[in-house]
This record gives structure tokens, C-alpha cells and sequence, in this order.
């Protein structure tokens, strides 16, 4: 069966219909609305100034809101506050003993932590909105034009209240995709916000090319890499480590249970696209500071941690791979994994149950864990190196394409499963696509 004709079944399943529509729909709904302006604004100016924020933790933000901050739209926080309550709640858990009971009570104590997370990134985006509106008001254009022309507390609590209100709208929107369309609504509200960059990067390559500045020998190049990294992110996303688990037989009155063979199907990356961003925010931080500040030596130290220096090639490379571990240990624990096979009777053929059974799992984690770490390090700068070293005009790496084929592959795989359970043939005529989550 051809591509196409595949593609079609989708919309002859009525309920697999309506769910990509309603996804589609919501999508929509977040585009306009990252259209629409805060009040109080100065736009041009406004522009001026996130024009000379690229490498900032500004222009970091600004990729994955849809280009929504650098407008100041009701949208402009996006959902990073969100994602950013979700991640301390995980790490919350490691200390608080009332978040790990939640945590292992199941739907009821997810639904608890949820709840947590949603008043989390209602407060984050308080502070975040409050600390942008504040910023704002201190700042000119390089022309000399102020961005808010009424600055005063009217203008601070309308823009908290707006871009709060905005977040918890797309929240929202996220939780409604999530239940009653296909996907990850958070993750496809992110891949909408980076693809909808896209169109004017396509265009500004086109312009390079009709102007001379971009041969057709670089533009070919351009292209093999590009296809080379969605191959690469494609396979090791989908890649796993089966560790072999075995089940003994038990006798449960007059019938026998257990005695097959499964497997512990570990990630290659299991951080998915976390190190980066925790990366990239750290990283641009300081730039950003120095954008505000004008202090020689800090201004300097800006410069060095800026994208195109080595030392922040190092810094970049060296901070990916230790969130790539400390998100893994906070994840995945071993002890726990031992323990629930000792529970059920399973083990690892030629371990010993219990403590061996964990630092086995403990040492091939670590193995995987590295080579996921250095695969992320390498999509990430290529980017960098092409743009900054090379002079290629490189728009589609690191972080966002990342994020977009992890998405891309997340929601294929949901679209898939529906289609085969109605026994309808999937995209894939020959072989099935695998999940990234399982």
C-alpha cells in the first residue's frame, strides 16, 4: 500500500478523524492567539530590541513560543513555565517523601501531582510576567523610542494578568489535545510554535540562494546534513536496549502463572530533549544579564559564554551530557527496578536477584546514557558549528529539530496504533513504527 493511500485511512476512521481535526483546531486556535498583542506596547520598538537578543535566554524562549515573546502576545510565556513546574516536581520527588507516595499511588496520586504542577505554573508565570514587565519599561530601542509608552503599576498588572491568564490558557489548550485529540497536547503546542518559524527560514534561504551569497553546491550540502541529522534523531530516538527478564512459574491454587520471557526496554536518550533546554537556558543567561548591564567585565564574561565561542561550544557540550545523567538517575532507579522483578519473580537470566540485578541495570543505563548524551552534544552543535565556524546558513538543528522529530515521531506512532486496531494498514507497509515511550 502506497504512502498516500496510507495517509487516507486516517480519515476513514471517524473517531481517528475528529481527533486529528480537533487537534488541528486547537492548534489553530494557539497561532492566532500568539498573534495577538499585549496592551501598553511600543511593537516597533519592541522589535528593535529582540533583534539584537539572539543567543539570549530571550531569543532561546522566543524559538519555542513561536516567535510570540518577541511580539509580547498574550502568548509570549508560552508553555516553558509549565514544563518548568513539571521538571522540579520530578525532581521534587527524589526529596519530598509526600510527592514520592503520590507518586507511587497511581492515576490518583498523578492526578494530585498534576494539580501541583498546573498552581506551579500559575506562580512561575507570575514571576516570569512580572519580571518581563518590569524589565520592559526600563528598556529603549536603539533608536531611543521607549517600549512602554504608560509605564506605571496599570501597565505591570495588566501585562501579569495577560501573559499569566495566557499561559494557563495554553495549559488548557494542552490537557484538552492530550484527552481528546492525537498526541502530547504540551509537546505538539511546542512543535507548532518552532514549525511555525520555519516558512521565513525556508524563505531566507531562498533569498541567500537568489542573491548569490549561497551557491548551489552549499545549498545541496545543506540539504544532505539535514537529512542526515532527521535520520540520525530518528533511529536513536527510537532506538532501544532490551534487557532480557524472565518469570518463574508459580502455583496460584490449581493453575500456573508466569514462566514467559519479556524485556526492560531502556531509551538510548531517556532525558528526551530536557538537557538541552536546561542547557541552553543556563548558558544564555549570563548573555542576557550583560544585554541589561553595562559593566565591562560582565559584559565580557557575556561575549565568552555567547553561541560561536569555543568556551561556550565546551560549556554547551559538558552541561548536556551531566543533565543527561541527572535526569536518567531521576527517572529511572535501579534499586526500584530490582525490586519490582524480586516482587513478581522475575530476574535477568545469569544475575543474581537483588543487589547484583541493580548494579547490572545501574551499568548498562550508564553505558546507554553516555552514548545518548553524545549523540545529543553532537545534533546540538552542529548547528554552531555550521553557522558560526562554517558561515552555512543553518536554521533547522540543535534543540528544535530535536523536539520537532521527537514530536513528529510521538504522534505517528498514536496515529498508527489507532489505525491498527482497526485493521487498517499504518504508514509503514513493511514493519511497524515504534513508540518512544515504551
Amino acid at each position: 500500500m502506497s504512502g498516500a493511500a496510507a495517509f487516507g485511512n486516517v480519515f476513514r476512521i471517524p473517531e481517528l478523524k475528529r481527533k486529528v481535526f480537533f487537534t488541528l483546531g486547537i492548534l489553530v486556535v494557539y497561532r492566532i492567539g500568539a498573534h495577538i498583542p499585549t496592551p501598553g506596547i511600543n511593537s516597533a520598538a519592541l522589535a528593535e530590541v529582540m533583534a539584537r537578543m539572539t543567543g539570549t535566554i530571550m531569543g532561546f524562549f522566543d524559538m519555542f513560543s513561536g516567535g510570540a515573546l518577541s511580539r509580547l502576545t498574550i502568548f509570549a510565556l508560552g508553555i516553558m513555565p509549565y514544563i518548568s513546574a513539571s521538571i522540579i516536581l520530578q525532581l521534587m520527588t527524589m526529596v519530598s517523601p509526600h510527592l514520592a507516595r503520590l507518586k507511587k499511588e497511581g492515576e490518583q496520586g498523578q492526578k494530585k501531582i498534576t494539580q501541583y504542577t498546573r498552581y506551579g505554573t500559575i506562580v512561575l508565570s507570575m514571576i516570569q510576567s512580572s519580571g518581563i514587565a518590569v524589565g520592559l519599561e526600563a528598556m529603549k530601542s536603539p533608536s531611543g523610542s521607549p517600549i512602554v509608552p504608560g509605564p506605571g503599576w496599570s501597565f505591570r498588572v495588566m501585562t501579569v494578568l495577560t501573559l499569566t491568564a495566557g499561559t494557563a490558557f495554553l495549559m488548557w489548550l494542552g490537557e484538552q489535545i492530550t484527552e481528546r485529540g492525537v498526541g502530547n497536547g504540551i509537546s505538539l503546542i511546542i512543535f507548532a510554535g518552532i514549525i511555525a518559524g520555519m516558512p521565513s527560514a525556508i524563505y531566507n534561504t531562498y533569498e541567500l540562494y537568489s542573491s548569490g551569497q549561497l551557491n548551489p553546491a552549499l545549498l545541496v550540502v545543506l540539504a544532505l546534513i539535514m537529512l542526515v541529522v532527521v535520520a540520525g534523531i530518528v533511529f536513536l530516538e527510537s532506538s532501544r536496549r532490551k534487557v532480557l527478564v524472565q518469570y518463574a512459574k508459580r502455583m496460584v491454587g490449581k493453575r500456573v502463572y508466569g514462566g514467559q520471557s519479556t524485556h526492560i526496554p531502556l531509551k538510548i536518550n531517556t532525558a528526551g530533549v530536557i538537557p538541552p533546554i536546561f542547557a541552553s537556558s543556563i548558558i544564555a543567561f549570563p548573555a542576557t544579564i550583560a544585554g541589561f548591564v553595562q559593566v565591562p567585565w560582565i559584559q565580557a564574561a557575556g561575549q565568552q559564554l555567547a553561541p560561536g565561542s569555543l568556551f561556550y561550544t565546551l560549556v554547551y557540550v559538558s552541561m548536556i551530557i551531566f543533565f543527561c545523567f541527572f535526569y536518567t538517575a531521576v527517572v529511572l532507579n535501579p534499586v526500584d527496578m530490582s525490586d519490582n522483578m524480586r516482587k513478581y519473580g522475575g530476574f535477568i537470566p545469569g544475575i543474581r536477584p537483588g543487589q547484583r540485578t541493580s548494579d547490572y541495570i545501574y551499568k548498562v543505563l550508564t553505558r546507554i546514557t553516555f552514548a545518548g548524551s553524545i549523540y545529543l552534544a553532537i545534533v546540538c552543535v552542529i548547528p554552531e558549528i555550521l553557522i558560526y565556524r562554517v558561515g552555512l546558513p543553518f536554521y533547522f538543528g540543535g534543540t528544535s529539530l530535536l523536539i520537532v522529530v521527537g514530536v513528529g515521531l510521538d504522534t505517528a506512532q498514536q496515529i498508527e496504533s489507532h489505525m491498527l486496531m482497526r485493521n487498517y494498514e499504518g504508514f509503514l507497509a513493511k514493519g511497524r513504527l515504534r513508540g518512544r515511550s515504551g
